[in-house]
């Protein structure tokens, strides 16, 4: 178990490299420092709960470092009221800090594990304004939407050109594009009219989008 003080100490670590890099102000700082992201990994992992090295999960998935987490929903420009949609729940943290700065946050993942245990952690935190739904990503969830933003946590082999329309008019999403073997690059997706203009931000290697839904897990 991570002891307070080193806790204290690795969060004001994060927070250096975020602002050396630019990245996030007191609200998403806030956010996430209220969200105590130990709890959200497996005990063995506790120790790293404010390292920027990616940590297995349940279901043999993994929780990407705290730094890129921050600086995708930084680019995000959350606020209250706006509704989210995000592709790939995890161990939740991502949502519960979504959910402390925009209005409504619906986040899909293809493991119902994923879904049940980290609805379970927001409901621990007060956390009510965050749905968990167990479905396929790679299609988002158009009978819901539109959505003012979209994260996904996972990567789009090309452009995700079909999230155009579950997009409000000026939305944002930020997506990793790439092929799931190889370097893929974090992009800002903004719809303009009918379309988007991208701004790419990083490189990183993440999981590639599944198609369909697991049956077991």
């Amino acid at each position: 178990m991570n002891e307070p003080g080193q806790e204290r100490e690795s969060f004001a670590a994060f927070m250096l490299r975020m602002r050396a890099s630019g990245v996030g102000g007191k609200e998403l700082f806030a956010a996430m420092e209220a969200t105590p992201r130990g709890s959200f990994l497996p005990s063995e992992w506790h120790a790293l709960a404010w390292s920027d090295r990616m940590v297995p999960i349940a279901c043999g998935e993994t929780m990407e470092g705290c730094d890129l987490q921050a600086r995708m929903i930084d680019a995000l420009a959350l606020s209250s009221g706006l509704r989210v949609l995000e592709i790939g729940t995890g161990s939740g943290f991502t949502a519960a800090v979504m959910g402390r700065l925009a209005g409504r946050v619906l986040t899909l993942d293809r493991y119902r594990t994923l879904g049940v245990e980290a609805q379970l952690r927001w409901e621990q935190l007060g956390i009510t304004n965050v749905v968990a739904r167990h479905a396929d990503g790679l299609d988002g969830a158009a009978a819901d939407g539109p959505f003012d933003r979209i994260v996904s946590w996972a990567a789009f082999d090309e452009l995700p050109r079909r999230f155009v329309d579950q997009l409000s008019t000026g939305g944002i999403m930020i997506a990793p594009i790439g092929p799931g073997d190889d370097i893929q690059t974090v992009a800002k997706l903004e719809k303009v009219g009918s379309r988007f203009e991208r701004t790419d931000l990083a490189n990183v290697h993440l999981q590639a989008l599944v198609k369909g839904a697991a049956e077991a897990i």
